[in-house]
């Protein structure tokens, strides 16, 4: 059968149209045979997310991003609606999936579909909304990680450039002429060592000689210690023998006597002190001591006024004369010769 060129011209435009419309659709993500499942997820930004991009699982491509749309009268505050197909019949997202924008490596980005370890039979259907997350990129990931280090670098380049300027401020003329100066100081200190230990060598030399004759005396005195060490053996022997007697004298009588006599001392002190005996009366009686004072007193005025008037007391008769003074009988002048008896010399 045979076919006229308009007919021929026909279908080869129909087959070159439906190649078209495929590969479209290919290229949009969709299937050349359709029957893919469709499902969303919003995200607060894109992330520059390129329309046909892969969609993966555990890093296999299951499907293509469909739509990338921003959505300003979104019921949610994430506005970004993107849309994406499941062309692989096995895969099943049970509930706890979430759909995250990421790097699949350095130069492309996609979907990841993240599905839990364990999960129920609980699965997400065709045209449902999956909870969406937006990855740090690498740029970002390495632009956090490089920041910190940059502000530290700016800073320590800070801080080297303040030291370069001090030490250029200090490293002038001045510091450079101070810095000679006391190398040269160093260097005449280290001079004046070497002299002085060349002087110290030099003594040493002229005393060995010295130090030789003092350790030969050293050596005399050792020799001769030994020659007298029986001497002096004998000696520290009598010295023993006088501190042996020492120890032996009779020290035990005296302790003893000086014990007694602190014995009869104490004795005397406790009669004194409980009222016995004359000590213990005179000490503890108020009263004879107050006599006592009174009588001593009395004793006194009684002397004192026979010095100043003693024609009171003695009778002097003279021929033709009359007799003065106090006029006592037997009982009173025998009273006042025992009182006058009885004054110290």
């Amino acid at each position: 059968m045979k076919f006229s060129k308009e007919i021929k011209t026909g279908i080869i435009a129909l087959l070159a149209i439906l190649v078209l419309v495929f590969g479209v659709n290919f290229l949009k993500g969709n299937s050349f045979f359709g029957g893919d499942e469709i499902y969303y997820s919003y995200f607060e930004n894109s992330g520059q997310l390129p329309i046909a991009s892969n969609v993966t699982v555990n890093g296999v491509v299951v499907g293509k991003v469909l739509t990338v749309d921003y959505m300003p009268n979104s019921p949610v505050k994430k506005r970004v609606k993107i849309s994406f197909s499941i062309q692989n019949n096995n895969v099943k997202l049970p509930k706890g999936t979430y759909v995250e924008i990421g790097s699949l490596d350095i130069l492309s980005k996609g979907l990841i579909i993240h599905i839990p370890a364990f999960s129920k039979n609980d699965n997400y259907k065709p045209g449902s909304y999956l909870p969406g997350k937006l990855s740090v990129d690498m740029f970002s990931q390495v632009k956090a990680y490089a920041d910190p280090i940059s502000q530290k670098l700016q800073t320590m380049m800070a801080s080297i450039d303040k030291m370069v300027n001090s030490l250029s401020a200090f490293w002038d003329n001045s510091a450079t002429s101070e810095i000679e100066a006391s190398l040269k100081e160093v260097k005449i200190a280290i001079a004046r060592f070497g002299s002085l230990a060349k002087e110290m060598q030099a003594f040493v030399g002229e005393e060995k000689l010295q130090i030789a004759r003092i350790m030969s005396n050293v050596e005399n005195i050792t020799l001769n210690l030994k020659k007298s060490n029986e001497q002096i053996t004998k000696i520290i022997g009598n010295l023993a023998i006088a501190s042996d007697n020492l120890l032996t004298a009779d020290f035990k009588g005296v302790i003893l006597e000086a014990q007694t006599t602190l014995k009869k001392i104490n004795y005397i002190l406790a009669e004194t002190n409980d009222g016995k005996g004359t000590l213990g009366k005179l000490v503890h009686d108020d009263k004879l001591y107050n006599e006592l004072v009174e009588s001593n007193n009395q004793l006194q005025e009684l002397v004192d006024d026979i010095e100043k008037h003693p024609e009171r007391y003695i009778n002097i008769s003279l021929v033709g004369g009359k007799s003065k003074g106090l006029k006592l009988n037997s009982t009173q002048e025998k009273k006042l010769t025992n009182l006058l008896d009885s004054l110290p010399d």
